[in-house]
């Protein structure tokens, strides 16, 4: 039987559906800055990606610190707009504060809210996730020893930073294999855990096809059945 301590989840895709969350919020901040400001050529979505390579190979922190990416991003829109330093950052600041509120209004999965309060009076849990959304904004986070974003560690996941702050976090002795890890992603989560140690399980309900060369992980479709899960990881069942 493997002594479990630590759970750790990723959110988006894990907990709630994040593209029509990020898409809504994306388009209502857009007509807020274009009521401010007056129209704005945003070009197409590949526009939009092909722009954001740039940005992050010019500084290539912004691959992690996503809110200051999205925030270079409306500095490049408005800076042949608003010829005021001072409006225009404030504009933008304005901006990223709409988009932020906009996109934690999530819809968690059924089951989430009642599976993660019954295992947090067995083991410690945290979040690990490669996004800025807030766990502490919702009444859930009170579950939640700890939250690591990819700028607590310059980095993301598939990387091994979340992991070992996840292990400091627990400020208690742990090793890999006392933790469980549990998200959507086959690399950033799955593989990402897989490679130190971590018991991965994966959260697959889009009925997805494994496409990794190394071993599928035990997987679950909804929350309902992730404490089950759990058990069978603890009992050494794969």
């Amino acid at each position: 039987m493997n002594n479990i301590k630590l759970i750790t989840f990723d959110l988006d895709d894990t907990f709630w559906d994040i593209e029509t969350v990020i898409i809504k919020a994306e388009m209502e901040t857009r007509n807020w800055l274009e009521k401010k400001v007056g129209s704005i050529e945003w070009g197409s979505m590949r526009d939009l990606l092909d722009y954001r390579k740039v940005l992050i190979t010019k500084t290539p922190s912004l691959e992690w610190d996503i809110s200051l990416l999205r925030k270079e991003m409306y500095r490049a829109k408005l800076k042949n707009i608003i010829k005021d330093d001072l409006k225009r950052e404030r504009i933008i600041e304005e901006a990223y504060k709409i988009f932020i509120d906009k996109r934690h209004e999530v819809s968690f999965y059924d089951g989430v809210f009642d599976a993660i309060k019954k295992l947090s009076k067995e083991y410690s849990l945290g979040i690990l996730t490669n996004g800025n959304a807030d766990i502490y904004k919702y009444e859930i986070g009170k579950y939640f020893k700890f939250s690591i974003h990819s700028s607590d560690v310059q980095g993301n996941k598939p990387d091994e930073g979340h992991f070992y702050k996840a292990l400091e976090s627990y400020k208690k002795d742990i090793s890999f294999d006392q933790v469980i890890h549990i998200g959507d992603h086959q690399v950033n989560d799955i593989f990402g855990a897989n490679r130190l140690g971590i018991n991965a399980l994966w959260f697959n309900n889009k009925n997805a096809e494994w496409y990794q060369e190394f071993d599928k992980p035990l997987e679950f479709s909804s929350w309902d059945t992730c404490i089950d899960a759990i058990e069978r990881i603890k009992n050494g069942s794969k």
